[in-house]
């Protein structure tokens, strides 16, 4: 069984897609040629060269080595790993199907193959950051195989993806990724090794601390409830002298290792009414449902969802407003990185 790493595009605007048709897509836009139709490698890199508008021959075999392995070397059976751009979880499958070009699809879908999905949003901060690593490389495909990633994946799976017990002796935890060691996501690794952090430290109730610390640095006044038996309810908070201003909010706060289901939205919604409150914060590390999911629309002037993501992204964005023992606590510095494109 090998393992490969597939994206749906730059900002994931092709997972949901993925999911609901049970594929994976070679999302290139314009590819309208049938890849088995190339029976070397050397001459597929000289097509996208010269017909393709690569331009550059290293960024040609960068691109044919993205292309060739989904009609070439992916066999049925093998694994598949969509790690999502829309929340902090990876969506894993096993491929089922044979290679299909279908010239009559919507660009850029004319190449896929057919995937079971059989574990979806299983959170980043279940894997070894040395997993991570490679599944942080920027190529649209690539295959995983840095520090016996494939067995250790398996193991996973047969502990309920939880983190495997799998060794790998004198393992070097390098910022490179299997077939491309110099295109690493520097961002979506500094933001793994924050949630390890976050996660580790404040585990529980303290993530309660967490997101109140966020809501008093966006200007809100707030109550936690003590640790035990919450009512329903984690944090109050409302605007204005003392917090007695609109809007108010609840917040429910969860930091178990199971994505949240419906039910515990229904309750956020009942505890609103309960406390007169406005409107509605769901918070849950490991993310939530399809169930939730698809009950955004409905809630959307209701409730909000935050999931790892969120929290992290909401901290970066209020960091200089937090409190100094939050900022101790959690310890962060801005840096600048070249910014370079992905194929360069």
């Amino acid at each position: 069984m090998a393992l490969w790493l597939f994206r749906a595009g730059r900002t994931g605007e092709y997972e949901r897609k993925f999911l609901i048709d049970r594929r994976i897509y070679l999302t290139w836009d314009g590819l309208k040629v049938d890849l088995t139709s190339f029976d070397d490698k050397q001459i597929l890199c000289d097509y996208l060269l010269n017909d393709y508008g690569a331009e550059k021959l290293a960024r040609a075999r960068n691109w044919a080595s993205q292309t060739w392995p989904i009609a070439h070397d992916m066999k049925v059976g093998d694994w598949v790993v969509l790690p999502s751009k829309l929340k902090s979880a990876i969506h894993i499958g096993e491929v089922t199907g044979e290679y299909t070009y279908d010239p009559n699809q919507d660009d850029p879908f004319f190449h896929y193959r057919e995937v079971r999905w059989f574990a979806t949003d299983i959170p980043r901060t279940n894997f070894d950051q040395d997993i991570l690593y490679s599944l942080g490389a920027f190529m649209t495909v690539c295959r995983i195989q840095r520090n016996d990633a494939e067995d250790r994946i398996k193991a996973m799976q047969a502990n309920n993806w939880e983190k495997s017990s799998v060794s790998v002796p004198g393992r070097a935890l390098a910022l490179q990724a299997d077939g491309n060691e110099e295109s690493i996501d520097l961002e979506q690794f500094a933001i793994d090794e924050i949630a390890k952090h976050i996660i580790r430290k404040f585990k529980g109730h303290g993530m309660a601390y967490i997101v109140e610390a966020i809501l008093k640095a966006k200007g809100y006044t707030t109550y936690r409830s003590p640790e035990g038996a919450d009512k329903g309810v984690d944090i109050l908070a409302s605007p204005g002298t003392l917090g007695f201003g609109s809007p108010r909010i609840c917040v429910q706060v969860k930091t178990t290792d199971a994505t949240i289901d419906r039910p515990t939205l229904d309750q956020l919604i009942g505890t609103m009414h309960n406390f007169k409150a406005d409107f509605g914060l769901l918070v849950s590390w490991s993310g939530f449902k399809s169930t939730v999911d698809r009950e955004i629309p409905n809630q959307f002037f209701n409730v909000r969802l935050w999931d790892q993501k969120s929290i992290i992204t909401e901290l970066l964005n209020e960091y200089e407003n937090l409190e100094d023992d939050i900022k101790t606590e959690i310890p962060l510095k801005k840096i600048w990185v070249m910014a370079l494109p992905e194929e360069e």
